[in-house]
């Protein structure tokens, strides 16, 4: 009876496990103009961005005549961007980090207005968008 419960206990812990996983494994896709869209954007043909900080942040080397990127993240992300940058494949790159008011007012509406409702992008959300 010993072995039964102790066998029936590891089953149950495994199918727990099994069902979590495969639920954190469901991926949501979210596009450039929607309002979680969080990534990199292109502002051109766009009003001026509103810019959290005035000056690009960037990890490592980065050669300074090398154009910024221009990224719009979770709040956070741009203070602790040494932490999160490789989340957005952009360690080594000139970050400039855009405003949420000006991503939910000026892009994302012109933006659905030219691609559509929901974009082009394909990249869950994060990283580069080419």
């Amino acid at each position: 009876m010993k072995r039964f419960l102790i066998a029936a206990s590891v089953a149950a812990v495994t199918i727990t496990s099994f069902n979590t996983t495969a639920l954190a494994e469901v991926g949501i896709s979210v596009n450039i103009g929607q309002p979680n869209f969080y990534g990199q954007l292109d502002p051109s043909g766009y009003p001026q961005p509103q810019l959290i900080y005035r000056h690009p942040k960037a990890i490592g080397r980065v050669p300074i005549n090398q154009p910024p990127v221009y990224m719009r993240v979770p709040p956070g992300h741009a203070k602790n961007w040494r932490k999160h940058c490789k989340k957005y494949n952009a360690c080594d790159e000139r970050v400039l980090f855009v405003r949420d008011n000006w991503y939910n007012r000026e892009y994302a509406p012109r933006y659905q207005e030219q691609h559509g409702e929901h974009g082009n992008n394909n990249n869950g959300g994060h990283g580069r968008n080419r």
